[in-house]
């Protein structure tokens, strides 16, 4: 599982690896059932606290992308593909939000951004 890890972007450390993780999951690059590196490996791994790595399990795991079972590990659960769907938008939403933020400091019409996006889109 390659998981990067950065100090520039402003994220917290633990941020960063759920969200990687959770997007892992949505694109079916871990399976349901599949299960993830120990809290102790992946942070031996990251060259990172264990106590991050915790903090990052446990926000996936109130999330319902995992489920932790003591001395077996923590394992990717059976997705809902609701919550799938309501998480893409939520990252989709945030991202536009930056859009149109970026698109009214250039005076970037309302008409002309929905065109833009219908083209990037596919559609004509």
């Amino acid at each position: 599982m390659d998981i990067i890890i950065s100090n520039s972007i402003g994220k917290p450390i633990y941020e960063q690896i759920s969200t990687q993780i959770k997007e892992m999951i949505m694109r079916g690059e871990l399976m349901e059932g599949e299960a993830l590196p120990s809290m102790r490996n992946l942070a031996q791994q990251l060259r990172i606290s264990i106590i991050t790595t915790k903090r990052a399990y446990e926000d996936l795991e109130r999330d319902g992308f995992i489920e932790s079972f003591t001395g077996k590990g923590s394992f990717v659960r059976a997705q809902n593909q609701e919550l799938l769907r309501e998480e893409g938008l939520r990252q989709i939403e945030s991202g536009l939000m930056q859009t149109v933020e970026k698109a009214k400091q250039c005076g970037v019409e309302l008409d002309e951004l929905i065109e833009l996006i219908r083209l990037m889109y596919g559609g004509e």
